[in-house]
């Protein structure tokens, strides 16, 4: 007796760890609650969610509430949706709530929606209340060279059937820039944009902005636009100081060819000039081979003297009037007096 006694206390306590282990394991309070709102679902069922690593309140409380809203949900549908990544909970508000504002969205479509990166619930609600999309300044030229910078505020509601594989709102805002520049540049004034703003509205609604897109374009409405720099002047002012630089350039390579030629004609001369030595310096070696060779006589050599010693006095005489300013009669006549 005294052997069983330990027993009788062990088993008790071992009852009692297993149905908290089992407890724990299996959902029942959630089972109970999902029963009580009319959620058939077993406690298999349940204990299947265990073994495949799935919370089980985050299946089971999302179908409590597409039941309670008459959706017709199963909890495998649910439950493949979590497997595969999704947020269940999401997916189940965004029915409920495009059932409530008479939106067609099957389950299919809203959990390819949300396995698409977007979020569902949130393109529901844009469906129902439009969203402002302001787009940054955008700034475009006239045609008579005035620059106007534009800021456009454009109203767009989610498309639900193009949110798959939709552009999102950096495409719409691109789009909506590209219809401004072109309006205000095929624009002859400044003046006719500034009168009439909503010109712009007209000319980039009627593109078809929003196709291929994840929206449905509602209104675009021009917010402010403002004149900015004189760009035809700016341009003129540019292309003036160019022609300026490439006139400069031009006179630069003349004078620089003119530099060349001159420097290349001073060469010349001086290699003339050189010749000229050269040559002048050959007379004396002449003059001594002649008289060596008997082909030039001692009196011929002295004619010779006396003719270069005549032309130096002469060369003399001539610089020296050229300098004082006097003619060759003067002397001549001062002499016969």
């Amino acid at each position: 007796m005294y052997l069983l006694a330990p027993l009788v206390w062990f088993l008790p306590l071992f009852v009692i760890v297993l149905l908290i282990i089992l407890l724990n394991f299996i959902p029942v309070g959630l089972w109970i609650s999902a029963l009580a709102a009319g959620v058939r679902v077993g406690l298999l069922t349940l204990v299947g969610m265990r073994l495949r690593r799935v919370v089980p309140s985050r299946i089971i409380m999302p179908m409590v509430k597409a039941v309670k809203a008459g959706i017709d949900m199963t909890v495998d549908k649910l439950e493949a949706h979590h497997l595969a990544g999704g947020n269940v909970d999401r997916v189940v508000d965004a029915l409920i709530a495009a059932q409530r504002a008479d939106i067609s969205l099957s389950f299919e479509r809203a959990a390819a929606i949300d396995l698409a990166g977007r979020n569902v619930l949130e393109a529901v609600q844009m469906s129902v209340n439009p969203k402002v999309i302001e787009t940054p300044v955008v700034a475009a030229v006239a045609k008579d060279g005035i620059e106007l910078r534009a800021k456009a505020r454009v109203t767009v509601r989610a498309n639900i059937d193009r949110l798959v594989g939709g552009a999102g709102e950096a495409t719409v805002i691109a789009r909506v820039g590209e219809g401004i520049v072109t309006t205000v540049g095929s624009a002859e004034s400044h003046k006719v944009v500034l009168e009439n703003p909503d010109m712009i509205s007209r000319t980039v609604l009627a593109k078809g902005l929003d196709d291929g897109t994840a929206f449905q374009i509602l209104s675009i409405d021009i917010a402010d636009v403002d004149v900015g720099r004189n760009i035809g002047a700016r341009l003129q002012m540019d292309q003036a100081e160019a022609d300026k630089n490439i006139a400069q350039a031009k006179a630069s390579e003349r004078r620089f060819a003119a530099l060349a030629l001159e420097q290349e004609n001073k060469a010349k001369v001086q290699e003339m000039r050189a010749r000229v030595v050269e040559a002048e310096a050959e007379v004396p070696r002449a003059l001594a081979e002649a008289l060596r060779s008997g082909h030039m006589g001692v009196m011929d050599y002295y004619s010779l003297l006396n003719l270069k010693a005549d032309t130096g006095m002469r060369d003399s005489i001539s610089r020296a009037t050229g300098k004082t300013g006097g003619s060759d009669d003067a002397p001549m006549d001062q002499g016969g007096k």
